[in-house]
């Protein structure tokens, strides 16, 4: 089977470059034939800047009509209830301490076309900061994925996250990666799909911080979607 190879590179839109958000893909997309709607060796990037405490922002990337990505509006919403409750007492601690304590969650998710959730990689981080310094600071991980009857589906392959610094820190890079396997009713042998999540928090003296996700998909079809935010 012959192919054609393409890179793309996407500009954020006026909406996107306004709010702060930027993404980008690199594609490699086979040529027109019964598998046409098949997308090979897809790779999309973004950051998001992490929203003032109690609200979340996210970005959904769908991937359209030639293996091209597409890419929805940076939207600021209301923080889940947890996050909003951690924020408002990390905002009473200020008055309790001087100091300032936040948590910042990234989430990184693949969905299918039928909005099935298929691979996710989650974190959650807690900053402490007084007197222009992180004083402390500490991240956890998680992934989720879908699984099938008579144990199929996906799996994790192999995951790992780490914080370049934990105490006393100037600013703290935190990242995370996991490696997805498929294995069941759309492919018996394991070989053709896998979805590969990296997620990188930065987290500053001041309490704000910058999310950056990437994500390697061995094959995808158009009309999957790309879910990924922080708050």
């Amino acid at each position: 089977m012959s192919k054609r190879f393409a890179s793309v590179v996407v500009a954020a839109s006026g909406l996107l470059a306004l709010m702060g958000g930027t993404a980008q893909a690199q594609t490699a997309q086979q040529a027109p034939d019964a598998a046409a709607k098949s997308c090979d060796g897809v790779k999309l990037s973004g950051t998001l800047p992490a929203p003032p405490a109690g609200m979340a922002v996210t970005q959904q990337v769908t991937i359209g009509e030639d293996c091209k990505p597409v890419l929805g509006p940076v939207q600021y919403v209301p923080a889940s209830g947890a996050a909003a409750k951690k924020a408002a007492a990390g905002v009473k601690s200020v008055a309790a301490a001087a100091g300032t304590t936040r948590q910042i969650r990234s989430w990184n998710e693949m969905f299918d076309c039928c909005k099935i959730r298929m691979t996710g990689l989650y974190t959650t981080s807690t900053v402490n900061t007084a007197d222009g310094r992180i004083t402390s600071a500490s991240t956890e991980a998680r992934q989720e994925f879908n699984r099938e009857p008579w144990d199929a589906g996906w799996s994790v392959k192999s995951a790992d996250h780490k914080d370049d610094c934990l105490t006393n820190c100037s600013v703290v890079n935190s990242e995370a990666h996991a490696e997805f396997a498929y294995k069941g009713i759309f492919d018996v042998t394991g070989k053709w799909y896998a979805n590969t999540h990296h997620s990188y928090v930065k987290l500053n003296p001041d309490a704000t911080a910058t999310c950056t996700f990437d994500v390697d998909l061995r094959h995808t079809f158009i009309g999957w979607n790309w879910q990924r935010g922080c708050e």
